[in-house]
């Protein structure tokens, strides 16, 4: 409003912002523009009123910087369609571009009469201006480049007053704010040169480090100046000024000054210690010169008939490139003046840094890439060309700086087409793939260069083409030079053999190429390199061909080749590997029984393939009649082996020890102790027989537990034969026949109380604890339970009626410790037997037979009578005592003589007839005693010798003469017909009629009738285990 209130109001036309000028009516408000820019984060509106003022507020009302003065009368105003620059237009009769923070960047067009209206065209840099004096007028605005380079840094102009440092290879950038119109932007190293409108200032990196970016103000130069270019040195600035240069400090004096010939057309520092920089300069009538900033006087360096557009210098300075106005690039030598080529199609040329040789230029959008004097290699790229460093090309299109990244490929190639490695190799360094590295490495070792090889298989970290090398250039120092061998290896390398095999026989090393083709298994390439048929190497060869067909699993073909060439052995392993019994047997049957070790081969195979007939062949071949009885005894073939055994008795110990053993890893024991005993083991026989039965006694099974110890008696008896080994021999004997009898009882005692019915009589396990009870006065042995044998005790004597043997048993249970299932049982049976008489029943009191005496149930003497200390005989079955007396022989008499007295059963004069008187009558017959006749015991003079000292505490034995013996009824006399060393055991019966039964194998005694009923049970002693119709040992 022309009160200097601007309203910012809704579409409904609500005020919801108002906004006062400071100057009021003073500062009429004559024209406002909205920024259209969508990058912007508020919405901005700009302000220009006739207080000569230009703002800028935001849609809240708060403005945004200080105002801007004018010095004229603002009219209209109009933002670019980006929103970043303003136009202004009023009273000064032009109108005036501005960046969009308010910095005037100069006039577009000046007027005769006031400026009322000015519009940019959308999308373009199109402006026209509507004046008082109605004309109107139409510009076009150009925007030119203000740039800088100095190898990898570019600084250019951004937004018309900042400056942006760019680091190309890192692509880092830094912008720098100058707030007023850059004019002119130089950089070198680490100085930056920027000139505004009224000054000039220079910039300083903070440190050396090549990729700092931060750049501080070192110097002002704060004076107008105007030039057509500018360019910075360490410590100066030249100025271009059409034909005049002048080198100003960065303080702003003039040092010195050189007038040209022509107009500048191109300026380029080319680098130089400090101070002493050299600038290159090329002027429009084609001259181009060299200037020393230290030296007035200007170096030409060549006269050109064109203009020069642009030019550069190469990294050694022998070579000079020129662009002329022609678009042709010119390469020159510096030192003859001489035009080396020339090339057309050319808007800017760069030599690159790291090479001398090569350069690209840019024209017509294509690169163009030119190495030495070879053809050009294009690619397509817009823009032009300002830098080219390594394998990077610095390309300037419109506004941008870009890296490119170009492989030097093929420029490299052309280098190796003409063998030049090192050159090559050069370029490879700038940037190349791996397989153009691989390549060049390939080349340069056919080439026989082998340094830029080593160097170039290095960069692929090719280590088997590194070795080869080596070797080779270790051949080489001790003297060797045929170069036709060492292409041959090169060539066996690369895999073209055929090549390599030619140079082989080439260089008279035929045999190299018959080990390369037989390491190649191209033997029918190799059997052209044999010499003279030599059969050595036609064995070699056809072993390796065999080899390889082995490798490539053609085993069949292998064990042919194998066999040809004599190597039986390897034929024979691939045979044995693959199962192969025939091919074996055949090549067994081949071989001399002298080739000992390839036979021994094929039967170990044929052992490992179950094939024991084959094998058996073979030892026989060779002879090894050991191996043999080893195979025998291996595949368990015991009718051969004894038949060898019988023939070589040497061996009879490698067949009889290895079938005892398997007879008793198959429970065949007395087979087993046969076989020991034959092989002479009978230590060894204990041993498994001492295994088995431990093994028994912890598995419970005391039944097998007593049969196993007496065997391990009678083993032990015998060796009792071996006087050395005699008396201990002997006391084991004892102790395994007291354990065989301990456990053959507790047997039924473990199996009462363990499981839920019992076959045996109350009163045979009575019988049985009471023994055993009488016998376990020292140690127990391992297994057999103190606490089962009374709590059965305790049972049946209850159960039987010795309640006073009952309750011994009970308070001696009370003294153990008693598992918990038994424990109710035995307080609860405790408890109802002191119910009981303090008694036991008479019925079961045990009778002595010497001395007829009755013994109490619980004898602390153990199992002998009380009186006349005669040991009880008892039945293995019900263990009662049985109706035995143990007699002994006087000295002197055998036991052969012993037995024929007793069989003689000489006649005896009795009156037992005359005792009876017979009365035989019609209706009755009756026999009658007649108690004056003298007793029967008168007669007997065995009867006799029964008698013993009373009161005696040592047992007398029961000792007869031949007179006694001969007296004897052989039916009578039991005999246990021990083997040597052992003596007979001899008894009497006193009870003739009830028959009693020895075993004739393990001599334990029986009723006849239990004995014949357990053996009809179990086909056998129920002792030890004598089958019916086995023969007595």
């Amino acid at each position: 409003m022309f009160s200097g209130v601007i309203s910012i109001r809704n579409k409904n036309g609500e005020e919801k912002v108002k906004i006062e000028r400071p100057g009021g009516s003073l500062s009429p408000v004559w024209s406002i523009s909205w920024n259209p820019s969508r990058e912007e984060h508020n919405d901005i509106l700009a302000i220009a009123d006739w207080g000569q003022k230009l703002s800028f507020y935001q849609l809240s009302g708060k403005q945004i910087g200080k105002d801007r003065s004018l010095n004229f009368d603002p009219c209209c105003i109009s933002y670019f369609p980006k929103g970043e620059f303003i136009l202004l237009g009023g009273s000064d009769k032009q109108v005036s571009l501005f960046t969009k923070d308010g910095v005037r960047l100069g006039a577009v067009g000046e007027q005769n009469s006031w400026v009322w209206t000015c519009k940019v065209k959308p999308d373009s840099n199109y402006v026209v201006v509507g004046c008082q004096d109605g004309t109107i007028s139409f510009y076009q605005l150009i925007f030119s480049t203000v740039h800088g380079l100095y190898k990898d840094r570019y600084a250019y102009r951004d937004s018309m007053t900042n400056v942006i440092v760019q680091h190309l290879i890192t692509e880092q950038k830094v912008r720098i704010k100058c707030k007023e119109l850059v004019k002119k932007i130089a950089i070198y190293k680490n100085r930056l040169a920027i000139q505004l409108p009224e000054k000039i200032l220079i910039y300083e990196l903070y440190s050396d480090d090549s990729s700092d970016m931060h750049y501080r103000v070192k110097e002002k130069i704060v004076k107008k100046f105007e030039c057509n270019l500018l360019v910075v040195c360490s410590d100066h600035i030249i100025l271009c000024q059409e034909k005049k240069l002048q080198c100003l400090s960065f303080s702003g004096v003039k040092e010195r000054e050189w007038q040209m010939e022509s107009l500048v057309r191109y300026i380029k520092v080319i680098g130089g210690p400090p101070r002493r920089e050299g600038l290159l300069v090329g002027l429009k009538n084609g001259q181009i010169l060299k200037i020393f900033v230290d030296n007035p006087f200007a170096i030409v360096l060549l006269k050109q008939a064109t203009a020069v557009r642009c030019l550069d210098l190469s990294a050694s300075r022998n070579k000079l490139a020129v662009v002329d106005e022609h678009d042709t690039c010119l390469v020159y030598d510096i030192h003859s003046k001489e035009l080396l080529f020339q090339e057309p199609n050319a808007n800017s040329v760069a030599w690159n840094t790291q090479c001398e040789d090569m350069l690209c230029f840019s024209g017509g959008g294509y690169l163009n890439i030119k190495a030495s004097t070879f053809p050009v290699h294009q690619q397509k790229l817009q823009g032009f060309v300002v830098g080219y460093n390594g394998s990077k090309i610095f390309c300037l299109h419109v506004f941008s700086m870009s890296a490119v990244e170009v492989p030097q490929s093929a420029p490299m190639y052309q280098y190796l087409d003409r063998k030049m490695f090192k050159e090559a190799y050069q370029i490879a360094c700038l940037g190349v793939t791996d397989n153009d590295w691989r390549e060049l490495a390939m080349e340069a070792l056919e080439g026989l260069e082998f340094e830029t090889a080593k160097k170039a298989f290095t960069r692929v970290q090719d280590l088997r083409y590194l070795e080869l090398i080596t070797s080779i250039e270790e051949r080489k120092k001790r003297g060797e030079t045929n170069n036709d061998l060492f292409l041959a290896d090169v060539f066996a390398y690369q895999g073209k053999f055929h090549e390599a095999a030619k140079l082989y026989k080439r260089s008279g090393h035929g045999n190299l190429a018959l080990d390369m083709y037989t390491d190649l298994r191209m033997f029918e390439y190799a059997k052209d390199f044999l010499g003279s048929e030599d059969p050595k190497e036609t064995k070699m060869l056809i072993t390796k061909q065999a080899d390889w067909a082995r490798n490539i699993n053609e085993p069949k073909a292998a064990v042919e080749m194998y066999v040809s060439a004599g190597e039986h052995a390897k034929a024979i392993e691939i045979s044995g590997d693959h199962g192969w019994v025939d091919t074996l047997i055949d090549i067994a049957r081949r071989l001399d029984k002298a080739e000992r070790e390839p036979l021994l081969m094929c039967a170990q195979y044929f052992r490992k393939l179950d094939n024991p007939g084959y094998a058996a062949e073979t030892y026989l071949k060779i002879g090894d009649l050991k191996s043999l009885v080893q195979l025998h005894v291996e595949t368990q073939r015991w009718d051969e082996a004894f038949a060898l055994g019988e023939k070589h008795p040497e061996f009879k110990d490698d067949i009889y020890v290895p079938y005892a053993q398997w007879l008793a890893e198959n429970d065949r024991f007395e087979e087993a102790q046969k076989a020991f005993h034959k092989a002479g083991r009978q230590g060894e026989a204990l041993r498994v027989l001492e295994q088995l039965t431990h093994n028994a006694v912890e598995e419970s099974r005391f039944n097998d537990a007593a049969y196993y110890y007496w065997m391990l008696s009678m083993q032990c008896l015998d060796i009792a034969q071996d006087p050395a080994q005699k008396d201990v021999m002997l006391d084991k004997f004892h102790h395994f026949q007291h354990l065989a009898e301990l456990y053959h009882g507790y047997h039924a005692i473990h199996r009462y109380t363990e499981e839920p019915f019992s076959t045996h009589r109350p009163e045979t396990l009575f019988n049985i604890s009471r023994f055993l009870l009488h016998s376990l006065t020292r140690d127990t042995p391992l297994g057999i339970s103190k606490v089962k044998t009374l709590f059965t005790l305790a049972k049946q004597s209850k159960a039987l009626g010795a309640y006073k043997l009952a309750r011994h048993a009970y308070d001696k249970l009370q003294g153990l410790h008693i598992p918990a299932r038994f424990q109710k049982s035995i307080e609860l049976g405790s408890l109802t037997v002191r119910s009981k008489p303090f008694q036991d029943n008479e019925e079961l009191v045990p009778l002595c037979y010497r001395c007829s005496t009755n013994n109490p149930l619980l004898n602390n003497l153990g199992n002998v009578c009380i009186n006349c200390r005669q040991p009880f005989v008892f039945s293995a079955s019900t263990y009662e005592v049985l109706h035995l007396v143990e007699f002994f022989l006087e000295e002197g008499i055998t036991d052969e003589e012993a037995v024929a007295l007793i069989d003689l059963e000489a006649p005896r004069h009795t009156k037992r007839e005359s005792k009876w008187q017979e009365i035989t009558s019609i209706n009755s017959q009756t026999l009658k005693l007649d108690e004056t006749m003298d007793p029967l015991g008168d007669d007997d003079p065995f009867t006799a010798k029964l008698s013993f000292e009373q009161g005696g505490s040592e047992f007398v034995p029961v000792v007869v003469s031949r007179s006694v013996l001969r007296s004897m009824s052989r039916r009578d006399v039991l005999i246990k017909r021990w083997p040597l060393p052992l003596r007979w055991q001899y008894f009497r019966s006193l009870l003739p009629d009830a028959s009693i039964t020895v075993c004739p194998s393990c001599f334990q005694m029986f009723h006849s009738e239990d004995y014949e009923l357990l053996v009809l049970q179990h086909t056998c002693c129920p002792y030890c285990r004598r089958r019916i119709g086995d023969p007595t040992p």
